[in-house]
């Protein structure tokens, strides 16, 4: 009997999956703690994945995937939760990814995130990045940040998404949710309409071109606190891809802005859990002290992780420090610390030394 898109969804949130993948060719296949597990279902004919999408997709959305390949969405299950979806063409054929979005918040402490991250969310300006791999949590991170400032301050609250993911209720906020392609046409435009738009606080989902990026800076350098990602690994990688995204007239010039402008970037990882069922996050957090920014404005950046390792008082840690916390409390095992950790050498022969 053929499987519904309802009967699916139901299983990820039963079984706690993150990802649910449908493709020709094989059973649909959840994503549970990381691993994919295949289901006991037939194989997918590109007929079943045709009808498995068409039930949750709009004329407009089929027509986007039948003309430019490939659209992303989000959507609501009943009451049970979100799911973004990814619709693609792949080998003339339709596949489809659906990332379940957690109806819950997380706590800062739930995900693993030290206090002094808390006290970013009340600063009055300045940029704050979340960065790391796909998968890797962003999203999560940073719609608990939000919902603290919408819980704690009485402000104007501006999300600009692709698509939207975690829905946010008016608390002590105003929020205002915007989705790229539903109700503006791209991220650099509804952050130039934004900044008209009276708000204390920005969500941009995403960083991904250099009209976004300078929208962002600027509208953090204006009075703005402005929250963004990237798909990069540690501060200073995050701070050296802004800057070479940019012609190398202007890299000065983006340099000093950055050395101004940027509050903290926190980049994770996450893994499998070792002790238990589950996942957990590994953390990088950079506080942007007056050291780290002078080094942003010297152009120093290879000596930020110095900075990183001796600023514990200012609530910094190295993603290596992080991880070997975590390997030394039995939560992850060896093999995911050396894969994570951005100095694997270094942590083999400390562990060498110490065993």
């Amino acid at each position: 009997m053929a499987v519904s898109m309802g009967e699916l969804m139901q299983l990820v949130i039963d079984e706690g999956a993150s990802d649910l993948h449908i493709a020709v060719g094989v059973p649909p296949t959840l994503r549970i703690h990381g691993n994919m597990v295949n289901l006991d279902a037939d194989v997918l004919m590109g007929e079943d994945t045709e009808r498995l999408m068409a039930s949750i997709t709009s004329e407009e959305n089929r027509r986007k995937i039948h003309e430019v390949g490939g659209v992303d969405f989000g959507f609501a299950f009943e009451d049970q939760g979100r799911f973004r979806v990814s619709a693609f063409k792949q080998k003339g054929s339709v596949g489809m990814v659906l990332r379940a979005i957690p109806n819950e918040l997380l706590t800062l402490e739930q995900i693993g995130l030290p206090a002094s991250v808390k006290d970013l969310l009340f600063r009055p300006r300045g940029l704050v990045l979340v960065t790391g791999p796909t998968g890797s949590g962003k999203s999560t991170t940073l719609a608990s940040m939000i919902d603290i400032i919408n819980t704690e301050r009485p402000c104007h609250l501006i999300t600009v998404e692709d698509p939207i993911e975690f829905y946010h209720n008016h608390k002590k906020c105003v929020v205002t949710q915007r989705e790229i392609g539903v109700d503006v046409p791209s991220f650099g435009e509804a952050l130039r309409r934004a900044l008209r738009q009276d708000p204390d606080v920005i969500l941009v989902g995403e960083l991904r071109d250099l009209e976004t990026v300078s929208a962002a800076i600027t509208a953090a350098e204006t009075g703005h606190l402005v929250f963004g990602t990237l798909h990069t690994t540690g501060a200073a990688e995050t701070i050296d891809r802004i800057v070479d995204a940019y012609p190398a007239e202007q890299q000065e010039q983006i340099r000093m802005q950055l050395s101004v402008g940027l509050v903290a970037v926190i980049s994770q990882v996450l893994m499998p859990r070792a002790d238990k069922e589950g996942r957990i996050a590994g953390f990088e957090i950079m506080i942007a002290t007056p050291s780290i920014r002078a080094l942003i404005r010297d152009n120093k950046t290879y000596r930020i992780t110095s900075e990183i390792q001796t600023g514990a008082k200012f609530g910094m840690n190295t993603l290596d420090a992080h991880l070997m916390n975590l390997y030394e409390q039995g939560s992850i095992t060896y093999g995911e610390l050396i894969t994570k950790a951005r100095d694997a050498t270094t942590i083999a022969d400390q562990l060498k030394r110490s065993g």
